[in-house]
């Protein structure tokens, strides 16, 4: 096997998991960033911090149906750059959530906002795990891509 056709293996195209996953990252941002924006316009009167929460959920929402599209349309896994911006994502959602939850609870100071911390927390290490694991993973599929002289 030549360079070449290592490297052809090495970005090829992408596998119908893959696929299915960003018709549902695409799908899944389109609708709620839809229903979010529908709710917030059918509520004119509504309070500051809830027009930024629902403008951070619309988003949020169009920011994944963007990388749907992108990644659909790409059809190649990119040497795994398509992981790295997913994992982008998921760690500013998460990020978003978690600070919302900390002004929440800071505004009601009850123990049932305590557990909700504890989730937003959780849902960020892990979203920064995947981070981790996927830019490593990118920066082993570019060192072999180099290897290979591509």
């Amino acid at each position: 096997m030549n360079p070449d056709d290592m490297i052809g293996r090495l970005s090829g195209p992408l596998s119908l998991r893959s696929r299915i996953g960003n018709v549902v990252a695409l799908l899944g941002g389109l609708g709620g960033a839809l229903f979010i924006g529908l709710l917030w316009a059918t509520e004119p009167v509504l309070p500051g911090r809830t027009h930024l929460a629902f403008g951070a959920l619309v988003a949020l929402g169009l920011a994944w149906a963007g990388y749907g599209t992108w990644a659909l349309t790409r059809r190649t896994p990119l040497f795994a750059l398509d992981r790295v911006i997913a994992a982008w994502l998921a760690v500013t959602a998460t990020g978003l959530l978690t600070a919302g939850t900390v002004a929440i609870a800071v505004a009601r100071g009850t123990w049932v906002s305590a557990a909700g911390i504890l989730v937003a927390v959780t849902l960020g290490a892990v979203a920064l795990v995947i981070l981790v694991r996927a830019r490593a993973a990118r920066a082993a599929l570019l060192r072999r891509k180099r290897e290979l002289g591509g």
